[in-house]
């Protein structure tokens, strides 16, 4: 018994102990490592503690302060998944790229027109850029993570096209928000992973982007241009941007004034400003700003850039050395970034925080993108972001039981083609393999289209022809060559919309009139004679590591399409004004387009057919600080299961100034079940009516009547009805 308590007594005392060390081990080793201290207060003594060399540090990628046992997170790129490989071999230097789930490209994303779906996808890519940062075994990337690109499609030539989710604020506003709150997590205090937004603003021309500036009034910033953005920090809560390379209306963006004015003081940005790629050099070289990178760099703090891409530090050292900027404009700037590490738990114990164990279990974790649940996620995502264009005489979807062969033709069929801002997926389905997999028993024969004779051969023995055009991603050439006019990437600009591979599509379509075209490509071509001809069209984006298996979905019927274009598809180049135009009201989008597209904004065909069978407000009017509900009723009037996206668009019917001929303002992908109804709710406040009052610098809402729109197409809106404001007035966020 004496023998038991004098155990006991042992055993307590080393409990005691064990606790003691605990709380020990967990307790700061300076108070800029209390999570119990405020924000500022942490911001504060680190500060203190800092040298100026250090600061300048700080300033970089990945910075180390080894005396403090400071390490602050790298930045990642992720538009469409993390990118920790690929064709921008953005893995670690001398090792294998490390696999990522890859996800079709942000443009096919965006014509998934799901944000529930975009939310997810922000989840897995925060999760995984956790995962290597924190695993011990890779130990690299980064959990500030470039994206989403919110950048506006304004010209189907923008070389970039591809990293846009549209052309429409809202939309892409909506979308990125979503992918915000996924990627960042629910919890305002404690991020999985940060958002950094880019290009800050309108650098949608890569010929000349370094040097060019994009001109337009103070209106369409407000109502076009800086609408996602804006959307992205008050909304979806983030907390950092890239500046963009161009000048807007003469001043490089890396140094304008709004950088300030409205970004951190109006849209709460307290977080990282950073520079895009070289842009402090080209501050010099391109835009002849300044003489050199020391007044450059100078200029560029006391804007608010306190994260530079470039080789700054012996210039800004010297430009604080030569007094051109102070130690003070380096804590201010240096405030917000440190502010938005904090949020990541960098500088918090080892341990704290609900991520913090992300990657380090040692239970034989399973990899994210090596979960069944993760490619069920791209797969879900290839599948909606599919757009189907044409299906006359229900081409579409093919019968399995009816096709003894299908020809597949078309370059490169058997891979998935990768862009430059790709990670390297862990595997990859391609068109030919999902279609083998699919037709269950249909011989299935492939040519890449280079022999034309073979290709129609095979066109001839096949009972279905799938011919397959469009881009290649990164040109199949150099960094800045596109040796087809019609292709485009970074730093080049497409010279023409119209698709060269037509004529493999005419000889095919000539020996075999069952030919169904599938336009993979990055951006919009101006198909007319696909539309006048071929039964059928189906258009999908590059990536995805699902791409063949979301491809069969579609064309044997196991998923019917939904996916919506959000970028008006032009009849030809005659239609499209000069590249450099950024005056979108001179006939750009389907806001202001002056001529009839081939395929409208909101476009995207179903295997089945819905009815609209109503529109009805809450109140036939609201006064300016009010609302409305808007229900609109919809009917599956077909015999397949399918998704709807639902958009909701109004046109101002007496306003003072020039406003767009019609405007989204709510959507909402709803699935139906044949015969049944949906009401689908949208919530409209006035204030989302207001227009930019550029003399006052205001937001201003008018006494109008406003007519609410509802349908399937911007181009196709059955059901109305007239909404009266009541009185007018000054709408301040």
């Amino acid at each position: 018994m004496r023998q038991s308590r004098c155990r006991n007594s042992l055993l307590f005392f080393f409990f005691v102990l064990a606790i003691m060390a605990l709380k020990a081990g967990a307790q700061a080793d300076y108070p800029f490592r209390d999570p119990k201290l405020g924000d500022d207060a942490r911001i504060a003594d680190l500060l203190k503690r800092l040298t100026l060399d250090e600061k300048v540090e700080l300033m970089d990628g990945h910075p180390r302060i080894p005396r403090l046992h400071l390490v602050l997170s790298d930045e990642a790129e992720g538009l469409h998944g993390l990118a920790l490989g690929g064709p921008g071999q953005w893995g670690p230097r001398g090792r294998q790229p490390l696999p990522t789930t890859t996800f079709p490209q942000e443009k096919g994303l965006g014509e998934t027109w799901d944000p529930a779906l975009m939310k997810k996808i922000g989840a897995l890519e925060g999760e995984e850029a956790r995962y290597y940062y924190q695993n011990p075994i890779f130990d690299f990337g980064g959990i500030v993570v470039r994206a989403p690109n919110t950048d506006l499609s304004r010209d189907p030539r923008w070389g970039r096209t591809e990293e846009s989710m549209g052309e429409d604020p809202y939309l892409v506003g909506t979308m990125s928000v979503a992918f915000i709150h996924g990627l960042q997590g629910p919890d305002p205090k404690h991020w999985q992973a940060a958002s950094l937004m880019k290009h800050f603003l309108a650098n949608e021309n890569e010929n000349g982007r370094t040097r060019t500036s994009s001109d337009f009034d103070e209106r369409l910033f407000r109502e076009y241009y800086s609408v996602p953005f804006r959307m992205g920090f008050e909304q979806g809560g983030s907390r950092a941007v890239m500046a963009s390379y161009n000048s807007w209306n003469g001043t490089p963006m890396m140094i304008h004034p709004i950088l300030k004015s409205v970004v951190v003081n109006e849209w709460g940005n307290d977080g990282i400003i950073c520079t895009d790629g070289g842009a402090l050099g080209l501050l010099i070289t391109d835009h002849k700003t300044f003489p050199d990178k020391e007044h450059g760099s100078a200029a560029a703090v006391k804007a608010g850039i306190n994260r530079f891409l470039d080789e700054y530090k012996p210039d800004l050292a010297k430009a604080l050395k030569d007094g051109l900027l102070t130690e003070a404009d380096m804590d201010a700037s240096l405030k917000n970034l440190l502010r938005l590490h904090l949020r990541l738990g960098e500088m918090d114990p080892p341990g704290v925080g609900p991520y913090a164990k992300i990657g380090r279990a040692s239970n034989g974790e399973v990899p994210p993108w090596e979960r069944p649940s993760s490619r069920q996620l791209v797969r879900q995502a290839t599948d909606e972001s599919i757009v189907l264009l044409k299906n006359e005489n229900r081409t579409l979807p093919l019968d399995r039981e009816k096709l003894k062969t299908i020809a597949v033709i078309g370059p490169w069929t058997n891979e998935v083609l990768l862009d430059w801002y790709s990670g390297t997926p862990p595997y990859s389905v391609s068109i030919v393999q999902g279609i083998e997999e699919a037709a269950k028993g249909v011989k299935v024969l492939s040519s890449d289209g280079s022999d034309v004779a073979e290709a129609q051969a095979l066109a001839r023995a096949a009972d279905v022809v799938i011919v397959v055009v469009g881009n290649h991603p990164t040109c199949n050439a150099g960094w800045d060559q596109c040796p087809v006019p019609s292709n485009g990437k970074e730093d080049v600009d497409r010279k023409t919309i119209a698709l060269e591979q037509v004529e493999l599509v005419k000889k095919i379509f000539a020996v075999n009139p069952h030919t169904v075209e599938v336009l993979r490509s990055s951006f919009p071509y101006a198909i007319v004679w696909s539309q006048q001809n071929l039964p059928a069209i189906v258009h999908m984006t590059h990536n995805s590591e699902e791409e063949g298996h979301g491809l069969a979905d579609v064309l044997f019927g196991d998923y019917s399409p939904a996916g919506r274009l959000n970028q008006t598809w032009p009849m030809g180049d005659a239609q499209l004004p000069p590249m450099m135009d950024y005056n979108i009201r001179n006939g750009r989008t389907y806001m202001y387009a002056k001529e009839k597209p081939l395929y409208a904004f909101g476009y995207g065909l179903s295997y089945t057919s819905f009815t609209y069978e109503g529109l009805s407000l809450s109140a036939p009017s609201a006064n300016a600080g009010g609302k409305v509900e808007v229900t609109v009723k919809v009917k599956n009037a077909g015999t397949h299961a399918s998704d709807e996206v639902v958009q909701l668009y109004v046109q101002h019917l007496g306003s003072a100034v020039e406003r767009p001929q019609i405007e989204l303002k709510g959507f909402e992908r709803v699935h139906i079940e044949p015969g049944a109804e949906r009401n689908v709710v949208f919530e409209l406040k006035p204030h989302d009516l207001a227009y930019w009052d550029a003399a006052r610098h205001v937001w201003r809402i008018e006494k109008e009547q406003v007519r609410v729109l509802a349908g399937g197409s911007s181009d196709k809106l059955p059901v109305q009805a007239t909404l009266q404001i009541e009185a007018a007035g000054e709408y301040k966020p």
